[in-house]
C-alpha cells in the first residue's frame, strides 16, 4: 500500500512538473471523451424527443396502408363496415396532398390539404380549440367546409378565431368551421416545423384533386373500449386476409409498437457508429499516451537506475510509470466529462425553444471512464515495462 501511495505521488509530481505537456498529451482524451459522451448525448436526447411524440401520437391506434387493392380498392363503405367488428372500434381514412396552395384575401401561404373522415380527429387524440370538427353528414354530402390547425389558422388569416371565414384552395372556397388546438407533443413540433395544415371531408378532396380517387389507401383503426391493440390488430389482420386472396403483401398494419422499435433499432446503430468514432478517437489519445511516457522513460534513465540500485524492484518501476499514465488518461477523462457537460447544458439552452434537453447519460460516462482506464493501462504497460527491465549499471551510465 506504501508503495502504491509513493507511485501516486511521484505521478502527480511528474505531471505536475510538466503542465503543458501533461496537457497536450491529455487533449486526444479530452477530445475522444467529449466526442463519445456529446455525440451519444445527442442521439439519446433526440430519440426521447420522437419517442415522447410517437406516444403524443396514442397508443391504440393502428396504421393500415393498402399496398396492392388487387384492382377493387377499399371504399368508405367498407370501412363503415368493418367499424362494427368485434375488438373494432372505430376507423378513420385519411388522403393528402402537401402541393397546394391556399389564399385568404391578398395573403397567399403553401399548405397541406388533408381529407378525412369524421373519426379521424378522435383516433389521432386531436382537439377542437374552437368550432366544430369534421362530421359524417359533412363526408356524406361532399361540404365545402374545413378544419384548421392553429398553424394555418394565424398564419392564413392572422387569428385563431376565424370561424366562418373562407378560403380559396386550388380556386376551390371553404368554410372555416372548427380551429385545432396546438399540439406542442406532436412529431412536427418536436422539430420545430410548423405545418399550415387544412382539413377538408374526404368526399370533398376526392373531388378537388386528380391524384385522390375514392380507394382508400391509408386508413387508422382504434381498439374497441375494454379491448387491446392486439385484439383489433387480429381483427383486422383477419379481415384484410380474406379481402384480398389471402394475400399478406397487399396490405401491412403498423402500431406505435413497430415505429418505437424502428425508432429504437436506428438509435442503437447510431449510437455504435458514432461511438465507434469516439473510441478511434480515445484510441489516438491512447498513441499520444504511449509516446510521451516513452520520451518520459528516456529521460528520466538515470533516475531509473538510481531507485534499482538502492533496492527498488521491477515490479516498483513498473508501477510508478503505469500510475502516471493512468493518472494522464484519466485527468483527461475528468476535464472531458467536464466539458462534455458545458457543452450540453449550451446546446440545451439554445434548442429550448423546441422542447429538448440534453444530459449526461450516467451509462456513457462510466464507460468512457472505464474505457481511458483501460486505454491507460493498455498503452502504458509498455513503457513501464521497458521502464521495469532496465539494468542498473546500463541506466545509471546512460547519457553519463
Amino acid at each position: 500500500m506504501d508503495t502504491l501511495q509513493q507511485s501516486f505521488r511521484m505521478a502527480v509530481k511528474s505531471i505536475a512538473g510538466n503542465k503543458l505537456r501533461a496537457f497536450l498529451t491529455m487533449l486526444g482524451i479530452i477530445i475522444g471523451v467529449m466526442a463519445l459522451v456529446i455525440l451519444v448525448s445527442l442521439v439519446n436526447g433526440a430519440t426521447s424527443s420522437v419517442t415522447d411524440a410517437i406516444a403524443a401520437l396514442g397508443s391504440n391506434t393502428i396504421t393500415v396502408s393498402i399496398e396492392d387493392d388487387k384492382g377493387k380498392g377499399v371504399t368508405l363503405d367498407e370501412l363503415q363496415e368493418w367499424a362494427e367488428l368485434p375488438n373494432v372500434g372505430e376507423i378513420a381514412a385519411q388522403q393528402s396532398e402537401s402541393s397546394t396552395t391556399a389564399k385568404y384575401d391578398s395573403n397567399a401561404e403553401s399548405a397541406r390539404l388533408i381529407g378525412i373522415t369524421s373519426s379521424y380527429f378522435r383516433i389521432q387524440n386531436m382537439s377542437v380549440m374552437l368550432g366544430r370538427p369534421l362530421l359524417t353528414t359533412d363526408v356524406e354530402n361532399h361540404s365545402d367546409v374545413c378544419v384548421l390547425n392553429n398553424t394555418a389558422a394565424t398564419e392564413l388569416i392572422g387569428y385563431s378565431d376565424c370561424l366562418d371565414e373562407v378560403i380559396s384552395v386550388n380556386g376551390h372556397h371553404f368554410t372555416v368551421v372548427g380551429v385545432l388546438e396546438e399540439n406542442e407533443d406532436s412529431l412536427t413540433s418536436a422539430f420545430g416545423i410548423d405545418t399550415l395544415e387544412i382539413y377538408i371531408p374526404y368526399s370533398s378532396l376526392v373531388r378537388l384533386s386528380d391524384s385522390v380517387s375514392n380507394n382508400i389507401e391509408t386508413f387508422y383503426v382504434s381498439a374497441a373500449e375494454g379491448k387491446t391493440l392486439e385484439d383489433a390488430e387480429t381483427a383486422m389482420t383477419a379481415v384484410l386476409y380474406e379481402r384480398f386472396d389471402e394475400d399478406e403483401d397487399a396490405y401491412e398494419l403498423d402500431t406505435q409498437d413497430t415505429l418505437e422499435e424502428t425508432t429504437a433499432s436506428i438509435t442503437s446503430i447510431l449510437t455504435v457508429l458514432l461511438g465507434g468514432i469516439a473510441a478511434i478517437s480515445l484510441i489516438v489519445g491512447g498513441i499520444g499516451i504511449m509516446n510521451i511516457m516513452l520520451v518520459t522513460v528516456t529521460e528520466r534513465t538515470r533516475e531509473i537506475g538510481i531507485r534499482k540500485a538502492i533496492g527498488a524492484s521491477r515490479g516498483v518501476i513498473l508501477q510508478q510509470f503505469l500510475m502516471e499514465s493512468v493518472l494522464l488518461c484519466m485527468f483527461g477523462c475528468a476535464l472531458g466529462i467536464f466539458l462534455s457537460w458545458s457543452v450540453l447544458q449550451a446546446i440545451s439552452v439554445v434548442v429550448s425553444s423546441l422542447g429538448m434537453t440534453f444530459d449526461l447519460d450516467g451509462k456513457v460516462v462510466l464507460i468512457a471512464v472505464l474505457f481511458c482506464f483501460a486505454i491507460g493501462v493498455g498503452f502504458g504497460l509498455y513503457p513501464a515495462n521497458k521502464a521495469a527491465k532496465m539494468k542498473p549499471i546500463d541506466a545509471l551510465h546512460y547519457g553519463g
